[in-house]
């Protein structure tokens, strides 16, 4: 699964398509878990990630998923997308 993250992410990084819809993409991916495990954590990181670079509808989806997370999930989850924001 990890490649799957990286190849979505890299092209996302380089351009072509929306880079806002890919994150909300692995959101989604992570939060059915298709292709992968259910990951709230990492669901949220990536819809936070794609809120913010501007995804309307990953907003919305964020939101609806941080109220069925603990804060301690939730911690971890913007911890993770601040580094990565950082990161990139």
């Amino acid at each position: 699964m990890a490649r799957f993250e990286m190849h979505e992410q890299d092209r996302a990084a380089l351009g072509g398509q929306n880079h806002a819809e890919v994150y909300c993409e692995m959101g989604l991916m992570y939060a059915t878990g298709r292709e992968c495990r259910v990951d709230l954590v990492s669901a949220h990181k990536w819809l936070n990630i794609a809120a913010v670079k501007g995804s309307d509808r990953a907003a919305a989806l964020r939101a609806e998923l941080a109220a069925s997370m603990s804060k301690t999930e939730l911690a971890m989850a913007l911890r993770e997308a601040r580094e990565w924001m950082t990161m990139h």
